[in-house]
């Protein structure tokens, strides 16, 4: 008994004796002192060898011993939490909460959108179709039959366990199913993605997205196909665009007509993307040809319609003059976040 109280005494002033100094000192105080193989624990094992009549005054001082020895741990560790260290990783409730970036849409969504509402404004609805799609709605119903010609024009990806079924090459497949289903007046505009095996570079892409219009009604001609595109590239571009048509062929409408703009990249003095001549052809249009009225029920003697079609890569390229298709889908952060806050 006089043995274990000696060696607490000792203990006792060894801690007193102790001055605090960092992290790993007061971590090797834990181990030494209140450690699964520490001193506290060495002397409650002692417990067992004390005489019965001095186990209660023996457990007395153990208890104030473990009490200095928890409270010079405790004492030591709150003054670091108080230190510059403790500053440092400390979590001031009172302060701002940290701003997290800000996303954009993707480029494309974002001229997408500006499409759909400038023709939202001309009363044109939105009108979607699946991209796999069959032969009929996206060749023949179109006035393309079989071994015509003019499919020579697309590079179709047809699905090899069903040759009748393709990825859709144009979203005119859209409004074949819309005039399949809706009876004129019509007037839609088809967003989305298409698909036509093309070797990939900075001027071309197997897959891209396009947006076609659909008008048919009575009495629609040509001039309102011009006021319409005029309109659209007036609010995409601003009011100093300059606009050309040129005599053109689709079959699914006739007369047909591309339709150019000065290039806004260069401002029409010539650059690689306007191929030096300073004009670049934005989208295909032209007056519904009579036969594809009629392979969807529609009376061509009493209806009228125009219909057009633009890459919205071309729009968005000239828009925010981006010289490589590429960029699109190769999710470079740095290129994306270009189009934060734009309109």
């Amino acid at each position: 008994m006089e043995q274990l109280l000696q060696q607490i005494e000792q203990y006792k002033q060894e801690i007193a004796g102790i001055v605090p100094n960092g992290a790993d000192a007061l971590e090797a105080y834990r181990i030494r002192f209140l450690g699964t193989k520490g001193i506290m624990k060495s002397l409650s094992a002692e417990m067992k060898n004390v005489p019965v009549e001095q186990k209660k005054a023996f457990g007395q001082v153990l208890n104030e011993f473990k009490q200095l020895a928890e409270s010079k741990y405790e004492d030591w560790k709150n003054s670091l939490g108080s230190g510059t260290a403790g500053k440092a990783n400390a979590i001031d409730l009172s302060l701002p909460g940290d701003t997290l970036p800000i996303g954009t849409h993707h480029p494309i969504t974002l001229v997408r959108d500006q499409i759909v509402h400038i023709f939202g404004r001309l009363g044109f609805s939105v009108a979607e179709g699946p991209e796999i799609e069959d032969d009929w709605h996206n060749f023949t119903a179109l006035n393309l039959p079989e071994n015509h010609p003019a499919r020579d024009m697309q590079d179709t990806f047809y699905i090899h366990q069903q040759p009748d079924w393709l990825l859709r090459t144009h979203t005119s497949s859209v409004q074949a199913r819309t005039m399949e289903k809706q009876k004129p007046p019509i007037r839609i505009i088809c967003p989305g993605r298409v698909y036509r095996n093309e070797t990939i570079s900075a001027r071309a892409h197997c897959f891209f997205h396009q947006t076609e219009g659909l008008y048919v009604d009575e009495n629609v001609s040509f001039a309102d196909l011009k006021q319409t595109l005029y309109f659209f590239v007036q609010e995409m571009f601003g009011k100093d665009v300059k606009v050309r048509f040129r005599p053109s062929y689709f079959p699914f409408t006739e007369p047909s007509a591309e339709m150019d703009i000065n290039c806004r990249i260069c401002g029409g003095s010539g650059c690689s993307v306007c191929k030096h001549t300073g004009w670049v052809e934005i989208l295909g249009s032209g007056m519904v040809h009579p036969k594809m009225l009629e392979n969807f029920g529609i009376d061509s003697n009493k209806y009228t319609g125009f219909a057009f079609g633009m890459g919205i890569e071309r729009i968005c390229q000239l828009k925010y003059r981006i010289n490589d298709l590429r960029l699109y889908s190769q999710n470079d952060v740095r290129f994306l976040q270009q189009f934060t806050g734009a309109v």
